[in-house]
């Protein structure tokens, strides 16, 4: 099955008490995030679309200070616990390639704010801003950067890294290598 999974390194049941945590971590936060993204404005005006990336980020790094500060960081940190719920949901924690668990992660987030953009189309008030997908999916992959590969260290650290045998179904057999056996053997004796 390619590698420690949760449940091989920690046990049975704490590993299922974790993914249960997370899932119902990620689900609470998605919910939090509909909700605050995809209910309707009320404003006199729209600004139309921004399809052009890094439009948004110029001009709010044009306003300088706390403002520019605030703007950016709101699409930083909105989708940023994906980059830790995600992983620990999955339940591979130790034994996975740090870049193959970034990029997947990296991706999803992605996903996660491309259909928010996506449904934002039909809410009125909302508009679609390309750089505010930028700034989601970088929130996710730097949060995974600072958090995941921390926390994997650290439960190496702890012993959690080595390989105990499941015991619920017992070892797993092994078969000495069978040599082939020459044709004169295999073959039934002739009778006269």
């Amino acid at each position: 099955m390619g590698g420690v999974q949760l449940q091989g390194s920690i046990g049975g049941s704490a590993a299922f008490r974790v993914r249960v945590t997370g899932g119902v971590l990620l689900v609470a936060h998605l919910a939090f995030v509909a909700w605050l993204m995809l209910r309707p404005l009320d404003v006199p005006w729209v600004m139309p679309a921004n399809l052009r990336p890094l439009t948004t980020i110029r001009a709010d790094l044009a306003l300088g200070g706390a403002e520019a500060v605030r703007r950016i960081g709101e699409g930083l940190v909105l989708l940023a616990p994906l980059g830790v719920l995600l992983p620990l949901v999955h339940g591979r924690v130790l034994a996975v390639s740090p870049l193959a668990s970034g990029v997947r992660t990296t991706a999803a987030g992605a996903l996660v704010s491309l259909g928010i953009a996506l449904l934002q189309t039909g809410v009125p008030g909302r508009v679609v801003d390309v750089d505010t997908l930028l700034l989601n999916t970088a929130g996710v992959a730097l949060a995974h950067l600072a958090v995941v590969p921390a926390a994997r260290a650290l439960l190496r650290r702890g012993g959690w890294a080595a390989r105990r045998e499941d015991t619920s179904q017992g070892r797993t057999p092994t078969i000495p290598r069978v040599g082939i056996a020459p044709w004169s053997d295999a073959l039934p004796p002739s009778s006269p």
